[in-house]
């Protein structure tokens, strides 16, 4: 997952996404050192070749080592000095997955995109949608790597000073794919071992914490006692033990104030020897049945082998908790991106909101979760509490570890399945919401319970905001991981997402994380044969080729929905494809293909008696006559825009048949038969009064005048252009005498043929 944020220097210092209950402590010499790193010339400025690429300082050390709580303090301190701002991202899934530079990329992009606060639109059901126009200087949805990074690099130079900090590094690949050619912006790396590759680098490599500032975090979370005063040897031998690890010695510092009544050296002794004592000590964090020892996984990386300090340190803490809230504990390494809230922990942990709510807070007492800012989580409970919690990056392996040692392969995927059918009712609430009053889904919406539901959109869309990686993380893990048995899920959990996204989202925001939704549609559609669902993927990832202009991608992917919708016996998809091919080719001025795809859409119409395909037939009608026209087919065009009026008028629906009447007036005026667009012109006038629609009306006269005064009759026309004077009089009487608040102002009427209802587009 990546999770960036933009905190211009102007708005205050740039917050840390893990923030803890206590300071940061130690590594003075570590900061003075990436200080002094910043301002020193490398060996290429000393040779006279400075290289372009920006500054890279490296912080370099094993999980557990404070790595990345050095780097968020050491950017903190020297924020003001780079005005562009901080941006994040992790590089790293929880399990160990590299995230894509594309993914990447366009998260940062989002980040940098200019915060007015009214970024995305929240729509109520049924309101008409633009489309996708890509915003300049973005890469369109399903654009290649390269492109995405690029547009990145080129938007952080235009950025100027900014600080790029890039969490979970696994190779030099992921840092030069993102880091923009300028010595303005600064790099800061944190990664487990070098980076070779990376030009002109700066390592700042972490082992422990020095003795004092060892002892004196452990002091900070054990509590108030004076344990640790009393009793400093135990204490610098306990913080021995823990290798002078912060992440060990935070868990030691927790385990010792769960357990007010054990001495340091009692702790000291149990790290020593935990692998020989019981699990449970005399003392427990909180009272229960004594649990005899678990089977442990007969074989583990050498990484977090129980021998390594923060493997026994955690596996000490891990064995003092209560059966249920070490199984919760266990589940939470199934949280998407690692990031949990009382809600989702309720769903891994088959238990009560509060219940989880007060394991959470105990974790976070403990050292093994950490608060993440509520930034986003405005309002009630919304969907779930505005506490939001991360596993650390180094206690995700010894979860996984501990989870496939305990846990039948059955519970887990029904921990899996639950935490995804809450995500699923969330989403619902959180598309609810925008719908009308009175509607269906907000009677389901009042029947969820409290916890899940939004009582205002905005709500809503701060929830979505603050979960939006999580929650496509949760949609790549449905699909990826269980086998299949979560596809059903799966797809539903997608469904939500997109929808939720099409509420409170612009088009243009949402369109990059759409195209992903419909790829992991198309990944579940093709591993189970779904000849229906595969189509109807394909068709919505060429509908966002086709709005970004890439028409020879989208064509592929209409032939091969158009295969799968043939397989399927889905008509209506096949209907959609072929009419979407036509539309593809049009656009590339390929009329001859165009109207081909188009008669192929018809005579698939024709064959259905619906009325959504008796309207679908007039629109194919008109479109097979505006690429007859635009390759000055003239009689061709003006038999299907006849048509399409012939169909119209057998619907009922005046206004349509008198525009497609007046396209072909248009066609016979560009083919040179005069007479006959008068004609023709007089029979759109005829048709659209019955219409009521004043501003059709008025624009037809007004072109049926311009036709009269070109073959020289100007009597007529200035009794057409006297008539349009009429009409518009009369409208702004009308609309000054009524000025509701649905009131539009009237500019000057423009003829255009409508384009119907377009299914699935």
């Amino acid at each position: 997952m990546t999770d960036q944020a933009v905190q211009p220097t102007t708005a205050g210092p740039a917050p840390r996404p893990f923030t803890g209950p206590h300071p940061f402590t130690g590594r003075d010499r570590e900061l003075r050192a990436l200080h002094e790193d910043i301002e020193r010339a490398g060996l290429h400025t000393i040779s006279g070749r400075p290289l372009p690429q920006s500054r890279v300082l490296l912080i370099a050390g094993a999980p557990g080592s404070g790595r990345t709580a050095l780097a968020e303090e050491f950017v903190r301190r020297i924020a003001d000095r780079y005005p562009g701002g901080v941006l994040r991202a992790r590089l790293t899934d929880p399990g160990g997955t590299r995230v894509p530079a594309e993914r990447t990329a366009r998260d940062l992009l989002a980040a940098l995109a200019p915060q007015d606060g009214t970024t995305g639109t929240t729509r109520t059901a049924g309101e008409t949608r633009a489309s996708v126009a890509t915003a300049p200087g973005t890469p369109p949805p399903g654009a290649d790597e390269s492109v995405v990074t690029e547009t990145l690099r080129a938007a952080l130079v235009r950025r100027g000073r900014v600080i790029l900090l890039l969490d979970d590094v696994a190779d030099s690949d992921q840092v030069l794919d993102l880091a923009p050619e300028s010595r303005d912006c600064l790099v800061v790396a944190v990664s487990s071992g070098p980076l070779t590759d990376v030009p002109d680098v700066r390592p700042c490599t972490l082992g422990g914490l020095d003795r004092a500032a060892a002892v004196a975090l452990l002091a900070r979370y054990a509590g108030s006692a004076p344990r640790i005063t009393v009793d400093p040897r135990s204490a610098e031998a306990l913080a021995e033990l823990c290798g002078d690890l912060p992440a060990a010695l935070t868990l030691m510092g927790g385990w010792l104030g769960a357990h007010p009544k054990l001495s340091v050296l009692d702790a000291a002794t149990r790290l020593a020897g935990s692998e020989q004592v019981a699990p449970d000590g005399e003392e427990a964090a909180q009272p229960s049945a004594p649990r005899p020892p678990a089977p442990r996984a007969p074989a583990q990386p050498a990484s977090h082998s129980s021998s390594a300090p923060l493997a026994r340190a955690f596996r000490l803490v891990h064995d003092s908790l209560t059966r249920p809230h070490a199984r919760l504990l266990r589940l939470l390494s199934l949280a998407p991106a690692g990031v949990v809230d009382p809600q989702l922990a309720s769903a891994l942990g088959g238990c009560s909101v509060s219940t989880a709510h007060a394991a959470l807070d105990a974790y976070v007492r403990l050292g093994l979760l950490r608060p993440l800012d509520g930034e986003g989580d405005e309002g009630g409970d919304g969907g779930g509490s505005s506490d939001r919690y991360q596993v650390p990056g180094c206690l995700d392996p010894l979860l996984r570890t501990e989870l496939a040692a305990h846990e039948r392969p059955g519970e887990v995927l029904l921990a899996r399945a639950r935490m995804l059918e809450r995500l699923v009712r969330q989403l619902q609430a959180c598309r609810a919401v925008c719908e009308p009053a009175g509607s269906e889904a907000r009677k389901e919406l009042a029947g969820m319970p409290r916890a899940l539901r939004f009582l205002h959109p905005l709500e809503a869309r701060a929830w979505l905001e603050a979960r939006r990686p999580a929650l496509l993380s949760a949609a790549r893990m449905a699909v990826a991981e269980g086998e299949g048995e979560l596809d059903t899920l799966a797809r539903r959990l997608v469904s939500a997402l997109a929808r939720a996204f099409d509420a409170h989202r612009d088009p243009e925001e949402a369109a990059p994380e759409l195209y992903r939704l419909h790829e992991l549609v198309l990944r579940v559609a093709e591993r189970n044969r779904m000849h229906r669902e595969r189509a109807a993927a394909l068709l919505n990832l060429g509908d966002l080729d086709a709005r970004t202009d890439r028409f020879e991608g989208a064509l592929v992917r209409y032939r091969t929905a158009l295969d799968a919708a043939r397989q399927g016996n889905d008509e209506r998809a096949a209907g959609r494809a072929l009419e979407s091919l036509g539309d593809s080719y049009a656009e590339l001025d390929d009329c001859d293909r165009a109207a081909d795809w188009y008669g192929r859409a018809l005579a698939l119409r024709l064959a259905r008696d619906e009325r959504a395909d008796r309207e679908a037939t007039a629109r194919l009608h008109g479109r097979i006559g505006t690429v007859h026209a635009q390759a000055e087919r003239w009689e061709e065009a003006l038999r299907s825009w006849r048509a399409a009026a012939a169909v119209f008028r057998r619907l009922r629906e005046p206004g349509a048949q008198a525009r497609a009447l007046a396209e072909a007036a248009q066609v016979q005026e560009r083919a040179g038969w005069p007479q006959d667009a008068l004609r023709t012109w007089g029979q759109a006038l005829e048709v659209s009064r019955g219409a009521e629609d004043v501003g059709l009306e008025t624009a037809l006269e007004l072109r049926a005048a311009d036709a009269c005064a070109r073959v020289g009759d100007l009597r007529a026309a200035q009794r057409h252009r006297a008539a349009a004077a009429r009409l518009r009089g009369s409208s702004a009487r009308a609309a000054t005498a009524d000025p509701g608040p649905g009131r539009r102002e009237e500019a000057e009427p423009v003829l255009g043929y409508p384009a119907g209802s377009d299914e699935g587009h």
